[in-house]
């Protein structure tokens, strides 16, 4: 195929399904779709594609690992009917998501930060043998937790609802009692809606906090979530970089 894009012969559909791991009914399927340009029809009517059909398919190949799927094929519609400023916007897009979801790790990052208890910066004297042991924070009931936060009793129930914090109940009252545990995780899912999370997504990660006992286990995910965006990001500039050589071959 290689021989094929170089010197400018025509293409089969099976020449450009085998040269980017394809099958010729994913390429022609592409074709429909609008992510290549129409192809020339041979008088038996079979398909027929050029080394521009060649770089649309690289171009879109390559933008669906920084902007997915959805978008990539929308970018490339939109180039292929002359919709540059369309195809551009559309790129610009991606890219403020990403930096949205940079800015979110960022709130993630601090958050876990503030909830981490900071060491003591000089040893204390220590205690006689005989001292009772520290004492642990009284459990809280709604209203007090929800001033601690400055946020509406409300939003801690609205909380309860959708799983971030449990809460247990009061044998005599029947009021909602937060202990030690269902602070701290009121307290993160206030920093978190805080840095711009949804409901659904903080749920699992103070899952993964309450299964785990503590905050720690979050860092190896934090870590994965650095190298993702980072991944984003580098699939953002290769696939720029077909888009633009696709652009540059339509003329």
């Amino acid at each position: 195929m290689g021989r094929n894009l170089q010197n400018g012969e025509r293409l089969r559909p099976v020449d450009l399904a085998r040269g980017h791991g394809l099958s010729t009914q994913a390429v022609r399927n592409y074709e429909e779709a609008g992510i290549l340009p129409p192809a020339d029809r041979t008088a038996h009517g079979y398909r027929t594609y050029t080394p521009l059909h060649a770089a649309a398919l690289r171009a879109f190949l390559a933008l669906v690992p920084g902007h997915g799927h959805r978008t990539a094929a929308a970018i490339m519609r939109a180039v292929n009917e002359g919709a540059d400023e369309e195809a551009f916007r559309l790129v610009d897009e991606s890219h403020a998501q990403l930096l949205e979801d940079r800015r979110t790790l960022r709130a993630v990052e601090s958050a876990l930060r503030d909830l981490t208890p900071e060491a003591p910066e000089a040893p204390e004297a220590p205690e006689p043998a005989d001292a009772a042991p520290e004492a642990a924070p009284e459990p809280l009931f709604i209203g007090p937790l929800a001033a601690k936060l400055g946020i509406r009793p409300a939003t801690l129930r609205k909380w309860e609802h959708a799983g971030l914090v449990r809460p247990r109940r009061d044998r005599r009252t029947g009021y909602r009692v937060y202990d030690e545990a269902a602070v701290r995780d009121a307290r993160l899912a206030h920093q978190l809606r805080r840095g711009g999370y949804l409901l659904e997504q903080i749920a699992p990660l103070i899952e993964r906090v309450r299964t785990a006992g503590g905050l720690e286990p979050l860092e190896g995910a934090l870590h994965d979530w650095h190298g993702r965006l980072s991944a984003r990001g580098r699939a953002m500039l290769a696939g720029a970089a077909e888009l633009d050589a696709y652009l540059r071959r339509r003329g």
